[in-house]
């Protein structure tokens, strides 16, 4: 029986919910947030109160680099957390399993949209 695209959503959303609110993720998440981010509210607040102009300039800086639409830094959070996932809980095999069926997933839907695509420039091929 095949699935509707409500279950569909309904299933990802519940997937990646229980990886993300996961608590070794959660902590690992937090230190890569750290890593990127809560370093300059620190360094902000540390610069305020001790009237630190250098401090202030630089981490104010990267902070509205930060809310720039469009930077990466929330991907290389991302990335920094799962690295930490990996190093700190090599033996979470709930977490980790999760997170390798989601990228196998999403591996057999690039190449099935690859395959797709392929064939449709195929056929237009032929037209011509």
């Amino acid at each position: 029986m095949k699935k509707t695209t409500k279950e569909k959503v309904k299933s990802a959303i519940k997937s990646i919910f229980s990886f993300a609110l996961n608590p070794r993720f959660l902590l690992c998440f937090g230190l890569a947030w750290i890593i990127t981010n809560g370093w300059a509210y620190v360094a902000l607040a540390l610069a305020t109160l001790f009237k630190i102009g250098w401090l202030a300039a630089i981490s104010g800086g990267y902070l509205a680099f930060l809310w720039i639409p469009g930077t990466p830094e929330k991907l290389i959070t991302l990335a920094i957390s799962i690295f930490l996932l990996r190093r700190l809980f090599p033996n979470d095999e709930k977490t980790l399993g999760k997170l390798h069926l989601m990228r196998e997933k999403l591996r057999l839907t690039v190449r099935a949209k690859r395959a797709s695509r392929a064939e449709r420039k195929r056929s237009k091929n032929k037209e011509k």
